[in-house]
């Protein structure tokens, strides 16, 4: 009772409060000088300091040859030499995961293209450019699905008509029609339970991939850009396949 009593004390000098309130005053506005953030802003010379053996270190670091490439490697079309390139080690990543923690092959992977950012030119290729080209923290995501609920895929890119980077799959529309989908060079069983490597961004249906829900996500731990860096590593000069994968005959351009 005394609690409530206690409430009710409480509510009502609030109240009252509210009521006797002073007026809003408005204080003096003024303006203050904008500062251009350009070539003429001086540097903090402490800070530089501070910063500049981290600065190298991570320079020196950002600036290692990783692997090398005699062609340009582009995101560019429907079957680019950086999108197959990147399929194929996401697919490769994942089978070796796979094998040694599922005791499963992986079947196909496919990425976005929109998580390419930019393209890698023929030389040298730098750790720095892995980073360019893949910025995010994206994890390798293995969906088991059923065969027939595989149709979901073939159909988005039927429709999409999107150059999203694939490997172990062909894919071919005419008109927008779906006429050929095969995984591994064969037609697919409905019964068959088949093991996709791809991001958790597509995974949970980034890009509007919302046929993935069908099926079990597995996650690796491993992020795409540290795969992608190993395999770079492992490969002094990269050769990387230009087959046709996704044949999107009569595609409006």
């Amino acid at each position: 009772m005394k609690n409530k009593f206690l409430l009710l004390g409480i509510a009502l000098a609030a109240l009252s409060s509210c009521k006797t309130a002073s007026p809003l005053q408005v204080t003096e506005v003024q303006t203050r000088k904008n500062i251009s953030i350009n070539n003429e802003l001086k540097n903090d010379e402490e800070f530089v300091k501070v910063i500049e053996p981290y600065k190298q270190k991570l320079d020196n670091e950002m600036n290692q040859k990783i692997s090398y490439t005699a062609v340009d490697l582009n995101k560019q079309g429907d079957n680019s030499n950086l999108g197959n390139l990147l399929a194929d080690y996401t697919f490769d990543g994942a089978e070796e995961w796979a094998k040694k923690n599922l005791s499963k092959d992986v079947d196909a992977a496919l990425i976005n293209i929109g998580g390419i950012r930019t393209s890698i030119g023929k030389g040298d290729i730098l750790l720095k450019s892995v980073f360019e080209v893949m910025p995010f923290e994206n994890e390798v995501i293995i969906v088991k699905m059923k065969g027939s609920d595989l149709q979901g895929l073939f159909d988005y890119y039927a429709k999409t008509q999107v150059n999203n980077p694939v490997s172990h799959l062909y894919i071919e529309t005419n008109d927008g029609q779906l006429t050929k989908s095969l995984i591994n060079g064969k037609t697919i069983n409905p019964d068959q339970e088949y093991y996709i490597a791809t991001s958790d961004y597509l995974a949970l249906g980034g890009d509007n991939m919302k046929f993935f829900s069908k099926g079990e996500m597995i996650p690796t731990g491993i992020k795409l850009r540290d795969l992608f860096i190993d395999y770079f590593k492992k490969t002094p000069e990269v050769n990387p396949n230009s087959d046709i994968r996704l044949n999107f005959i009569g595609k409006k351009q």
